[in-house]
């Protein structure tokens, strides 16, 4: 589309959060008012910012800059355009220039940096922004030196397990000669996590790029994004962008008039959980049941159909053609002791601003409720705050200084695991919430080890009789018992870390299953 310079960019978010609450029919008002106003509009459906209480927001290019409106509603368009909010005129709804909100100028972008900034199936603008300068650099040295480059930056797997990204490329490009596959783990299913999707549906390319990387670096020629099946909006993108690439050569036969060859197929989940596994994800994947492989051997030796495979995450692999770009120095400065680079959290729950929060690691959970979030929605305190999805601890007041890195979690007997962030006030019941962790994992569970199967049922049924009150002493001990048992004897963290939640609970708020605290009764 040819853009005069008299042409006005305004931009509406894509995102699904963003279409939830009405970002389509804005759009369409902003279309319409702007043809019957006669007004030269050019409307790009952009990703979100992550600033989810004030979607839909609405940005317009200025010369000073892309200034923001929010939240915006179908019924506010006839006024921003009286306004003149097409040049960056006053309005109830003016938020200032975009990048001097505080809430977004805060953060340390990397992963996100074009998340909301660019039109996500707009190759030509994903180039404008860096785009695949990564893929060039791994190129021109070699898969060697581009697995050496990943390692030396720090990255580790962003899905939960933080298991050193370069290690695993190395275990995969080490492995004797044969087909070699990359396999990208997008069944983001853990509670107030978001950011696999929003990545997906705001930068689809940085994901392909980042794969296509994997690729060249280990051997591999195909790879498979495997997506949760309540992602519409995801797939919907990614097979376009996956023919956008192919067409521009960065997918295909020949990567960039190369000899390397890398496929990419999107392949939809049926909605386990437990597929969120990566063993349990290349059973599905292979047409069977979805059901954890006992390890040894590992993925990385035999994974998909037998073969040496890289299963990472989305938000690992989007992070990727940064750290070739820019090198892996400049990502390792961020974070701190082991954890380097950044992290998306997520915030959600009883929380007044939820939405993306791109940080270093290090910041505090504190810094995160209140800096960002704003605390609860409800204005009460916030009792308990469950970081790393349905399988995390719950963290009470006492620990929100916690530094959010990995083995400072690690040490306190919780996790970061995706960077989700669910927070609680104190009207919160958490014997409820340690019997939901419970049924959860009685519901979830592939069923193939014991501990976590029967253990789980098991434990909502102790649980609730330490409820009711019948004889609490003896039923939590027996709770405590079988939790360990979990712990130690299942095949998988889906039975391992169910017990996190339930101790944690039973640890920060005995008062809630009528335990003494302190030598008094509840």
């Amino acid at each position: 589309m040819t853009v005069t310079a008299l042409t006005v960019t305004v931009y509406v978010p894509r995102d699904a959060a963003a279409a939830a609450v009405g970002a389509d029919d804005v759009a369409r008002a902003i279309a319409a008012q702007a043809q019957r106003r006669g007004a030269d509009i050019r409307l790009v459906r952009n990703g979100s910012r992550g600033l989810f209480w004030l979607e839909p927001l609405v940005e317009v290019a200025t010369p000073a800059g892309r200034v923001a409106y929010a939240p915006v509603t179908p019924g506010d368009v006839q006024g921003l355009f009286d306004a003149d909010f097409l040049r960056g005129g006053d309005h109830r709804l003016r938020l200032g220039r975009t990048e001097d909100i505080g809430w977004l100028a805060k953060q340390e972008r990397l992963t996100f940096a074009r998340v909301g900034v660019v039109d996500p199936l707009c190759l030509d603008d994903y180039l404008a922004h860096g785009g695949y300068r990564g893929l060039q650099r791994a190129l021109e040295i070699g898969a060697a030196a581009t697995v050496a480059e990943v390692t030396a930056s720090g990255l580790r797997g962003r899905g939960g397990a933080a298991f050193p990204t370069g290690i695993k490329w190395q275990t995969v490009l080490d492995a004797p000669a044969g087909p070699r596959y990359i396999v990208c783990n997008a069944d983001e299913g853990d509670s107030g996590t978001y950011s696999d999707r929003m990545l997906m549906e705001g930068d689809p390319f940085a994901l392909l790029e980042g794969m296509t990387i994997a690729g060249l670096a280990t051997g591999a020629t195909h790879g498979y994004v495997y997506l949760r099946s309540e992602y519409p909006h995801a797939e919907a993108t990614l097979a376009e962008a996956i023919d956008l690439a192919r067409k521009r050569s960065y997918l295909g036969e020949r990567v960039l008039g190369t000899a390397h060859r890398f496929e990419v197929e999107v392949r939809r989940g049926a909605g386990a959980y437990i597929c969120g596994e990566e063993t349990a994800l290349l059973e599905s994947l292979e047409g069977r049941r979805g059901q954890v492989r006992f390890k040894p051997p590992l993925p990385a030796l035999r994974g998909l159909f037998g073969k040496p495979t890289v299963v990472n995450n989305v938000i690992t692999l989007a992070s990727v053609p940064g750290i070739l770009d820019q090198g892996a120095a400049h990502y390792r400065d961020f974070g701190m002791g082991r954890s380097r680079g950044t992290l998306p959290f997520q915030l959600a729950g009883n929380i007044r601003r939820g939405g993306l929060v791109e940080k270093a690691f290090g910041l505090t959970l504190r810094e995160l409720l209140y800096d960002y979030g704003g605390g609860s929605a409800s204005g009460r305190p916030i009792r308990a705050v469950q970081v790393g999805g349905p399988l995390g601890a719950y963290l009470p007041e006492s620990r929100f200084d916690t530094p959010l890195d990995y083995e400072a979690f690690a040490q306190g007997a919780a996790m970061l695991g995706h960077g989700g962030v669910v927070a609680f006030d104190d009207s919160v019941d958490m014997a409820r919430m340690a019997r939901y962790a419970m049924e959860f994992c009685a519901l979830e569970s592939c069923g193939k080890c014991t501990p976590c199967r029967i253990g789980a049922v098991r434990g909502v049924e102790v649980i609730d009789r330490v409820i009711a009150g019948r004889d609490r002493q003896r039923d939590v001990a027996l709770l405590r018992d079988l939790c360990g048992t979990m712990i130690d004897g299942s095949l998988c963290a889906m039975g391992g870390l169910t017990p996190y939640p339930v101790l944690s609970a039973l640890e920060h708020f005995p008062e809630d299953f009528g335990l003494r605290t302190h030598g008094k009764a509840a």
